[in-house]
């Protein structure tokens, strides 16, 4: 019995010292699986989403060695009735408004500074467009009617044949891919996963293979149809997207902060919501296209992308163009780049009116949400 228990006892050691082990070698993809688990709850996501960087692997977003261009300030206004409810309400952490490129109101909350380089959500999905729009303008993409295994021949047999970068700009790609994130098991809590864990988001793309629709007959929001044009955008480029939107994109715009995105573990940056950059940064570029793409005198993005990109081109009559949300209702020339949790950079062409916030909002999906958040920008717009 003596012996017995001695080999046992030197069973659960060695067995205690294996589980260490590995514990210490797969460290820091369970400490990120550890962080996606609890990205979202109530005590933690306004440090989260200010410090991305502590928690997944990123790479940098090179503002380049140019001096930082200017955002002036005008004179402050005063927000409308209801806008300090409003903020309470959907958690906001900043909010900044653009009138005629002067800042005429700056508030940060929630314990967030003007340093912060806040999460952006699908407010990076924008900025990726753009970039395409600069890509199709030198001709290393050559037109967005191109299938998108042209430039990503990985998709080839996958759910992605037969798709055109236009469809998947639109997201009507018709691939199947459940995008609700309070199932643990949705396919965008399985992609979570994957970064997580250090996986390769080309592969996941890759291995999908189900379709609820031909490409281009249905629109339907699919955040992966985001990480398909990125591998269109390396494809054709044989670059990273993060050196690519450094020097097309951000070194122009002068940014006071150099941006970082969210990677998988090959180093691909997260291209669908994985991009960090501070409130005025995120206002330079709605700027940038409330000018129809120019910056001091630089022509950043093609006028006629800007244009071609935030009209409502989605089939089915959705409210939506390349990547950019257009609201129901919409003057000519409103639109926006949105995220979840309350991100969105709103832009009203005709007043010369941005707006960012960024946010926390844990209610982000219920009913109302996001026309509340509209009504108060066209509210602070029509009062500029």
């Amino acid at each position: 019995m003596r012996k017995f228990l001695k080999w046992t006892f030197r069973g659960l050691l060695l067995l205690g010292i294996v589980i260490l082990a590995i514990g210490l070698w797969k460290r820091e993809e369970l400490t990120r699986l550890m962080a996606v688990n609890s990205l979202f709850s109530e005590e933690k996501i306004v440090n989260n989403f200010s410090h991305m960087d502590q928690a997944f692997l990123t790479v940098a977003v090179p503002r380049g060695n140019g001096p930082t261009s200017p955002l002036p300030y005008g004179a402050d206004h005063a927000l409308p009735a209801g806008a300090d409810a409003w903020v309470e309400e959907r958690s906001l952490t900043s909010l900044l408004v653009l009138k005629d490129g002067q800042i005429v109101h700056e508030s940060y909350f929630k314990g967030t500074t003007a340093e912060d380089r806040r999460i952006s959500w699908s407010v990076a999905k924008s900025y990726l467009s753009a970039l395409v729009g600069v890509l199709l303008t030198e001709g290393a993409i050559e037109s967005i009617d191109d299938p998108v295994t042209k430039y990503a021949p990985q998709l080839v047999g996958g759910a992605y044949d037969g798709a055109s970068l236009r469809q998947v700009l639109n997201m009507a790609s018709g691939v199947t891919f459940d995008e609700d994130y309070l199932d643990f098991n949705s396919d965008i809590n399985r992609m979570g996963r994957v970064l997580a864990l250090g996986g390769r988001m080309d592969d996941f793309a890759a291995d999908l293979t189900e379709v609820f629709a031909p490409p281009g007959e249905t629109w339907q929001y699919v955040s992966i149809d985001t990480h398909v044009v990125g591998m269109v955008v390396r494809g054709a480029t044989d670059r990273s997207v993060a050196d690519l939107l450094s020097e097309k994109i951000i070194q122009p715009l002068g940014l006071e902060y150099a941006p970082y995105y969210v990677t998988d573990g090959v180093g691909t940056a997260f291209v669908l919501g994985g991009l960090n950059i501070t409130t005025r940064d995120y206002a330079r570029f709605g700027q940038m296209f409330a000018l129809r793409g120019n910056w001091q005198g630089q022509q950043v993005v093609p006028a006629d992308w800007v244009e071609a990109s935030t009209a409502p081109s989605a089939p089915g009559g959705a409210g939506y163009g390349y990547q950019w949300w257009i609201p129901d209702g919409s003057a000519p020339g409103e639109y926006m780049a949105r995220g979840v949790y309350g991100q969105y950079i709103y832009i009203d062409t005709a007043r010369q009116v941005v707006i960012v916030t960024t946010a926390a909002d844990r209610q982000f999906r219920e009913p109302g949400a996001n026309q509340q958040n509209v009504d108060m920008f066209r509210a602070i717009a029509e009062e500029l």
